[in-house]
């Protein structure tokens, strides 16, 4: 006699299933006890999946916290408020998003083991630099067509003072306060703006309450966690 057949689930939603587990079981490790407390066999004990399960998926630990903070990671959009210092400011936190979600010594840990691995690299550069850099790019590059930045500023050049004095700062444990980003943005823009006091005037108008008695325009940063 022939017996019933019983009908097997798919394996997309297991599999859908085990990634979250194992990306949510990441993200404890790394609350937990930082890049170096994630290996495989903590990973899968966690997730409450085997290890050979998450070779399958995952070829090791930089894999894993990478697509762990890919899992937390926000794409900005670019700062659009009509006021180049404004936007400039905003520029700041938007770099500094990375590390309120994720702790800093993770991303320090994490890049000195993708740099070894040229796919990897350019993964980490994808999932965790390049989106600040095109929503700060757009920022600078709606400056210029407004005439607030000259016709022939470097916006790479722009790009990566703004985005390594944030990223330094987040690194190596100091702290960016609002006065040290006030300072940046006006050394910045002196030499960038068609008319840095005229811009200063247009960001003292939308914002007066955040600006001080020097005329700096106030920064206010969260800091990372």
């Amino acid at each position: 006699m022939k017996q019933p057949t019983s009908s097997r689930p798919g394996g997309r939603p297991r599999d859908a299933r085990i990634a979250t587990d194992v990306t949510e079981a990441t993200l404890r490790l790394l609350a937990d006890g930082g890049y170096f407390a994630v290996n495989v066999g903590e990973v899968a004990r966690a997730a409450q999946t085997s290890r050979p399960a998450i070779y399958r998926r995952w070829s090791g630990r930089p894999e894993l916290v990478l697509a762990a903070i890919e899992s937390r990671l926000d794409t900005p959009g670019p700062p659009d408020t009509g006021c180049t210092l404004c936007d400039i400011a905003e520029s700041l936190t938007i770099f500094l998003a990375a590390y309120r979600t994720i702790s800093p010594e993770v991303f320090g840990a994490l890049y000195s083991e993708c740099v070894a691995d040229p796919a990897l690299h350019q993964r980490y550069l994808e999932a965790v630099i390049e989106p600040s850099r095109k929503a700060v790019r757009a920022m600078l590059r709606s400056a210029v067509d407004r005439g607030d930045l000259r016709d022939d500023v470097d916006i790479k050049g722009m790009l990566d003072i703004i985005a390594a004095f944030v990223h330094y700062r987040a690194l190596f444990g100091n702290h960016l306060e609002d006065a040290d980003a006030e300072r940046v943005i006006e050394t910045v823009m002196r030499g960038a703006a068609v008319d840095y006091e005229a811009l200063l005037a247009h960001s003292r108008a939308i914002d007066g309450d955040h600006v001080d008695q020097t005329g700096t325009h106030h920064v206010h940063l969260e800091r990372p966690t």
